[in-house]
């Protein structure tokens, strides 16, 4: 049991040192924590190994210090993944927080009985060394930015909707590091999961800072028209209602490029996104799959499907762009999708749902299961019915039979919801009924294409962003891997689709690292004629930006296979391997030196060249971080050979290594 509990604090300590890339805010402190906690694991190591039981005392220290290191951990995901406004307006809050963690580590460390162990010297003085550091840290009180606590003050108190200054936000825009679309969203993101923790009360505060976050957002969204280099296309604005064609007094602004359909190049107004990831204009890219093409027109990548979903973040941010610029939104075109009023089920059909209604709720179980089954049908045929099968009260009774014995039952039941969910309105309809719990009870239990709808399901809900938090905590993610890793060539493409669209929100992507998802991508990766190296590629691109994915993928010795598909992948899954390599490679040496090994750098710099955007871009960060290495280690070799002796007989002096040192 103590060698457990040992085992058990040394993984800690490891999954601590993994974590990195704090906000600037706490990145001095936290770096230190963490790098002098890694300092213990030879400790640790060596208490594992002895013989001897370990003494009373020193178990009830060691489950001290285990308690204390997980609040450590804790504290610092939180310092990579928490919100950067938050951190500010909070500092003396979260900085108690980390001092009384600092204090819990040191007094469990100083309460083991080192005289009663095997311990050799070496590692005492190092232990020696790590608590002078951590009552040294009790007494060092970093000034914080007075200057940034001021202006984001200022913004926070000031209710008001007058004019906030604009060299304000640009400050906070840029110390902040929010000057991008991805940087504002990840930012929005942290806000939101404090409000799932906070069971959906977050309170003034945290509201008061997502209007502050808007208000950097659309500052930032202005400043970037001037310097987004891609040239307007011609006549577009002709689409602009807010401007006359003729209108010469009006500068027309340029659209940011991740606003414009990469079909049309022109603002998008229904962006939807295919499977491949890439977001189009609706009726673009329904046009494409008309005149029967089965490809992603950016990547070439085959389309898995042809379902779309809509994009609605982005729909958000092309908005408020248009709202920043005094432009009228461009108002979307009708869709297919009927309203509730306008549902065009024949009389037939309607009294045929009130009898399958009427069988759901009074029937018996095989009453119930032909019932469930024919409305799956139903649903299956047109988006009408969809309309008129949930305004007949069918998605409750349909979310009760998810729990049914019956498998067929359960079958239907999820299926019909499936088929319902594809028509937006009912998206929300579904989740608020408490489907969701019952969705991942059929994931867990069901027949295998039950299982297969079940992940369907959930992707179609999760394309809501509220509905990815809700998912993610409802116990989605494991049985999701469990289907990625047995379920058939549809299960797995199913799962897959799940799991990518769940991931995009931080909080679930921890989730599925520990779900074991890392070793299962890895060997689609290198199945042969598996069919899943797009999805596996994709879903791990995804996860290495996360602390415990980019650990997780260094683990399961994934380098060789980026590298390879670097060379020899298609373009999509280029610019993916590179990615991952790059989250891989960040402060970590050993993985720079094994891709420079294994002759990246020839693929690396024909990436550079002819890749796409994106990949071009993760090569290019790849290759600078490469050279960067390379220089600092020449640099290191040269001062090694000034300090060596110019007389053989002069002996040089121990070297003495300084771990006090502040990174």
């Amino acid at each position: 049991m103590e060698g457990e509990q040992v085992n058990v604090i040394i993984d800690l300590v490891n999954e601590i040192s993994y974590i990195s890339d704090f906000r600037p805010m706490v990145k001095k402190q936290y770096c230190n924590l963490a790098r002098r906690l890694k300092l213990l694991i030879p400790l640790f190591e060596e208490i594992r190994d002895m013989n001897d039981s370990i003494p009373d005392h020193t178990s009830k220290a060691l489950i001290l210090f285990k308690q204390a290191l997980e609040s450590a951990r804790e504290l610092l995901r939180f310092g990579t993944e928490g919100s950067k406004i938050y951190m500010v307006l909070e500092r003396d809050q979260i900085m108690k927080k980390f001092y009384d963690v600092t204090a819990r580590l040191e007094q469990s460390l100083d309460g083991i009985s080192y005289d009663k162990l095997d311990i050799s010297d070496e590692v005492k003085e190092q232990v020696e060394l790590v608590l002078a550091q951590f009552r040294r840290a009790k007494g060092r009180v970093d000034e914080p930015d007075i200057k940034l606590y001021e202006d984001i003050s200022s913004l926070y108190n000031n209710s008001s909707d007058a004019a906030t200054d604009s060299a304000v936000l640009s400050r906070l825009a840029d110390k902040l590091q929010l000057m991008g679309i991805a940087d504002l969203t990840q930012e929005s993101l942290a806000l939101h999961e404090m409000v799932a923790a906070s069971s959906g009360d977050p309170g003034a505060r945290i509201e008061k800072m997502s209007m502050l976050l808007k208000k950097i957002k659309d500052h930032v969204q202005i400043e970037n028209l001037v310097k987004d280099d891609t040239i307007i296309a011609k006549g577009v604005s002709s689409g602009f209602h807010g401007l006359g064609k003729n209108d010469t007094s009006h500068q027309v602004p340029v659209i940011p490029s991740d606003f414009k359909c990469p079909i049309s190049l022109e603002l998008m107004t229904d962006p939807v996104i295919v499977s491949t990831g890439q977001t189009y204009e609706r009726s673009c890219i329904e046009k494409w799959l008309q005149d029967g093409h089965m490809t992603c027109p950016k990547t070439q990548q085959s389309l898995t499907s042809t379902v779309v979903t809509p994009n609605y973040v982005l729909r958000s941010l092309i908005e408020q762009w248009c709202e920043a610029n005094g432009i009228e939104p461009p108002k979307r075109p009708s869709t297919s999708e009927p309203s509730k009023s306008a549902s065009a089920c024949s009389p037939a059909e309607r009294s045929k749902i009130e009898n399958l209604i009427q069988k759901l709720t009074s029937g018996g179980p095989e009453d119930q299961r032909s019932a469930a089954g024919e409305i799956r049908l139903l649903a299956k045929r047109n988006a009408d019915n969809r309309v008129a099968i949930a305004e007949a009260g069918a998605i409750p009774l349909l979310v009760g039979l998810l729990s049914v014995p019956d498998s067929r039952t359960q079958e239907h039941a999820v299926t019909a919801l499936l088929n319902l969910s594809i028509y937006e309105s009912n998206k929300g309809s579904i989740v608020s009924s408490g489907a969701v719990p019952g969705i991942v009870h059929v994931l867990k239990r069901g027949s295998m294409e039950a299982r297969e709808n079940a992940a369907a399901t959930l992707f179609s809900l999760s394309v809501i962003d509220e509905n990815k938090v809700t998912i993610g905590s409802s116990g989605a993610i494991s049985p999701l891997v469990t289907l990625l890793s047995e379920g058939t060539q549809r299960g797995k493409k199913d799962a897959a689709t799940a799991l990518f669209n769940l991931c995009i929100y931080q909080g679930n992507k921890g989730k599925a690292v520990r779900a074991g998802v890392i070793p299962t991508l890895m060997r689609l990766l290198t199945e042969p004629s598996g069919g899943m190296v797009d999805e596996a590629l994709a879903i791990l691109a995804i996860l290495s930006s996360h602390p415990e994915g980019k650990s997780a993928i260094g683990a399961a010795e994934a380098v060789p296979v980026l590298v390879e598909f670097i060379g020899n992948g298609s373009p999509r899954n280029k610019e993916n391997a590179a990615a991952v390599l790059v989250h891989l490679c960040s402060g970590d040496r050993q993985y720079i030196a094994q891709a420079e090994e294994l002759g990246v750098m020839a693929p690396l710099l024909e990436l550079a060249q002819n890749g796409t955007d994106r990949g071009k871009r993760k090569a290019a960060q790849l290759i600078e971080r490469m050279n960067r290495i390379r220089e600092q280690e020449q640099h290191e070799v040269q001062i090694q050979a000034e300090l060596l002796p110019q007389n053989d007989d002069i002996q040089p002096p121990p070297l003495i290594i300084n771990l006090d040192i502040d990174t």
